[in-house]
């Protein structure tokens, strides 16, 4: 153990930085001519289809090129050698995918043209990750995607994910991770944010992973959200300004400004927001929902030379909403007797912030070998506040976390291996408050109480892609973790996966079976809160981390352009973190419940660009979250039927199906429609009979036009027929939950140099 502390120490003193479960990918290709020689010496452009990025090489003498250290994206790869005909073709980088590209070259003619063949890859062919990959026009263009809190940048193009009683969930579970150039963003606080951790108008690419995650990706099983920031690369001496107005008195503004030259670029922002509909509300009218909030957002990229990059990421962001309540002492939420949530008494907010600042130095020795060193910064902070005079009760519960620690990343591309070698670390400091003041006549005396803790993580990872052939990789790693706060554990996350590829067709197959630890919230309980858990008849028992065991296969099937993904998989948890509350108070507490299961399959569908106006997304998921057992950890207010049963964030089916249509006159149509069987009913009778829910849909649309290079204008509908129906009645902000109501928005672009 002691063995242990000391790695982590020098770990900490040798990290002046970390690096990456990385956004990057390599590019490798052979150049052929037309009697199938290689060809030497040709010049080879890779360019990124959405900025001036680009990256030149020359093909060596067996022909092959190799681009090394290329962020996740879309890109051309253009091809030009005296007495033959320029060739260009799209490729598709993911995060640690390895494109081969493969180029003959047609003799030059009289009259020379640009031969343009292929369509991109759409799924590295050497991965086991499921992966969904949206870019910046996307959040553009869908629906209420680019608003600063929206999350439809997710729940409308990646399968299994809803947002219900306010928090995003995936797969049947909380935990998400965040990743902004590759490297993690450190939370192991439950519930307690809402919202994205960027604004989504500050991202140029979002890679979504779905399990299968190789040994640097880390062990927030249920997906992870990999961020490529706006860099700058894409504007020169350029601004944009971005207004809004709508319905609910809502905005969301934002003014961006970048540029770059040969070695450096830069992106900056601010951003504010408000609107009067907030998060879900426990009735269909809205009430006490306001929301406001600003921040600001930083991204430079410094070249130092050939082999040097430096980068730097700063957010900042705070938030504000006021907790919705059921004004009807009537409903059966407010009755006296037995309401299943009071809540006509509470008059409630809550406060967040969030601070981020990220360095990486990226080296490249050669176009095998890369070393990525990344220190960060990460303060978190959810301060949820009652009304003094708030009934039964007026509680209050602060927390503020401060992470420091970083990962560094070592990458070799040798022979048939491509292997990863590092380690992630980082401290943890909590300061909590809790307080409650008794409004009921009971006659209890107020108690505050304040809670500090401290932890630490550290986990070392292997990670290996063997090409057995062109069309067969093998994957296996190990991630060793240590993790030390309120208890002290470690595990061994073993993880191995295979992606086998069919030639001609061009299907992949893929497997996985892996495991995964994540790190519990440091939160505890003692002096005057464990004994007002106590008068509730709670107990509390310290929280270790939850550990998972996933098997997945699934098969990605392009043609022509088109991209069909079929994906199956199981998670077996131990210690499911969920969470619930003490009594009628809005104090959460993190819970872990003995085992759960969580099993389902999933599709997704995209198009090419059809007749050149015309692109469809579809996601569909059949999935089962069930748990069962004792309280393992957490408030112990509570307990499971015996076997297994169905989660509070359980639904069966849920579908969205979008695209984006480029109309005459540079104007454009845009819409999705989201449908969803019904989560789980924990009050089975009077109005809802049925152990779920009712079923709900939703349809979205955008209707867009620019007015020349500078000005652009969209009309925005979310919800458009306005049909409502109770999401949950799962105990949260607030109590139970409605969807939202329609929205009726417009937005204003103006694009300007400086």
């Amino acid at each position: 153990m002691r063995c242990i502390h000391m790695l982590y120490i020098g770990a900490l003193l040798l990290l002046g930085a970390t690096a990456t479960a990385t956004i990057f990918g390599s590019v490798r290709g052979i150049i052929h001519d037309p009697q199938h020689r290689p060809v030497q010496g040709a010049m080879v452009m890779l360019k990124a289809k959405s900025s001036d990025w680009s990256k030149t090489a020359d093909a060596d003498a067996s022909g092959n090129f190799e681009f090394n250290a290329v962020p996740l994206g879309n890109y051309s790869i253009s091809v030009a050698n005296p007495g033959f005909a320029q060739a260009v073709q799209s490729v598709v980088v993911n995060s640690g995918s390895e494109p081969v590209v493969h180029f003959q070259l047609k003799l030059a003619g009289p009259n020379e043209t640009i031969s343009v063949s292929g369509t991109p890859e759409a799924a590295p062919t050497d991965s086991a990750t499921p992966t969904t990959t949206v870019n910046r026009l996307e959040i553009q263009r869908t629906p209420g995607a680019s608003r600063s809190n929206s999350l439809a940048m997710i729940t409308d193009f990646v399968p299994g994910s809803y947002v219900t009683h306010d928090q995003l969930h995936i797969r049947g579970g909380h935990q998400t991770s965040w990743l902004v150039d590759g490297v993690p963003v450190p939370n192991t606080n439950i519930a307690s944010n809402l919202g994205p951790q960027f604004d989504p108008k500050d991202i140029d690419y979002m890679e979504v992973d779905r399990g299968s995650y190789s040994a640097d990706l880390g062990d927030r099983t249920y997906a992870s959200f990999n961020i490529v920031p706006r860099s700058g690369f894409e504007r020169n001496n350029q601004g944009e300004l971005v207004l809004s107005a709508g319905s609910f008195f809502q905005t969301n503004d934002q003014l961006s400004l970048g540029s770059h030259t040969q070695r450096f670029a830069y992106y900056a922002s601010v951003n504010a927001n408000r609107s009067n509909l907030g998060i879900q509300t426990p009735v269909p009218q809205v009430v006490h929902d306001a929301t406001n909030g600003y921040g600001g957002f930083g991204s430079l990229i410094f070249n130092v030379g050939p082999s040097n990059q430096l980068r730097l990421v700063t957010s900042l962001r705070k938030d504000y909403y006021q907790i919705p309540y059921d004004p009807y002492p009537n409903d059966i939420e407010n009755n006296p007797v037995n309401g299943q949530y009071p809540s006509i008494g509470l008059r409630d907010a809550n406060h967040e912030s969030d601070a981020l600042v990220n360095f990486s130095w990226v080296h490249t020795f050669n176009s095998k070998l890369l070393l990525t060193v990344s220190p960060f910064y990460h303060h978190n902070r959810a301060n949820y506040e009652s009304s003094l005079n708030d009934t039964p009760t007026a509680t209050t519960q602060d927390r503020s976390s401060n992470y420091t620690g970083g990962q560094v990343s070592f990458n070799a591309n040798v022979a048939r291996n491509n292997v990863q070698v590092g380690l992630y670390s980082f401290y943890q400091h909590d300061n909590q408050l809790f307080g409650v003041i008794f409004n009921d006549r009971s006659g209890n005396q107020p108690f505050s109480a304040t809670e500090h803790g401290s932890g630490s993580l550290a986990a070392f990872f292997f990670d290996d892609k063997f090409k057995v052939t062109p069309w067969l990789t093998l994957m296996a790693g190990m991630r060793p973790t240590y993790f030390s706060g309120g208890v002290a554990e470690s595990a061994l996350s073993p993880r191995f996966g295979a992606a086998l590829n069919i030639p001609h067709l061009n299907w992949t197959f893929r497997a996985f079976y892996g495991h995964y630890y994540q790190a519990p919230p440091l939160t505890t309980a003692s002096g005057p809160l464990i004994q007002f858990a106590t008068a509730n008849s709670l107990g509390f028992i310290p929280l270790h981390g939850e550990r998972d065991e996933e098997h997945q296969f699934g098969v990605t099937i392009p043609l022509r352009g088109w991209a069909l993904d079929a994906d199956n998989f199981r998670t077996n948890v131990t210690n499911f973190f969920d969470h619930s509350n003490i009594g009628e108070s809005n104090l959460f507490f993190p819970v872990t419940i003995g085992q759960a299961v969580i099993r389902g399959w999933e599709v997704t569908l995209r198009s090419p660009r059809i007749a050149h106006r015309a692109q469809l997304h579809l996601a569909y998921s059949n999935q089962i979250a069930e748990g069962g057992g004792a309280i393992t950890g957490g408030l112990t207010d509570f307990s499971l039927p015996a076997g297994l049963s169905v989660l509070d964030h359980d639904q069966r089916n849920t579908l969205n199906i979008g695209g984006d249509v480029v109309l005459p006159w540079r104007s454009y149509v845009s819409t999705n429609v989201y449908y969803g069987s019904g989560f789980t009913n924990a009050f089975p009778g009077q109005p809802y009979p049925s152990s779920y829910l009712p079923q709900h849909t939703s349809f979205d649309l955008t209707l867009g036009k620019d007015f020349g290079e500078r000005y652009s204008l969209s009309l925005n509908a979310l919800n458009v027929a306005n049909r409502r129906a109770q999401l949950d009645n799962s105990v949260t902000f607030g109590g139970f939950h409605w969807n939202t109501p329609r929205e009726i928005y417009a937005e204003f672009r103006y694009r300007f140099h400086f």
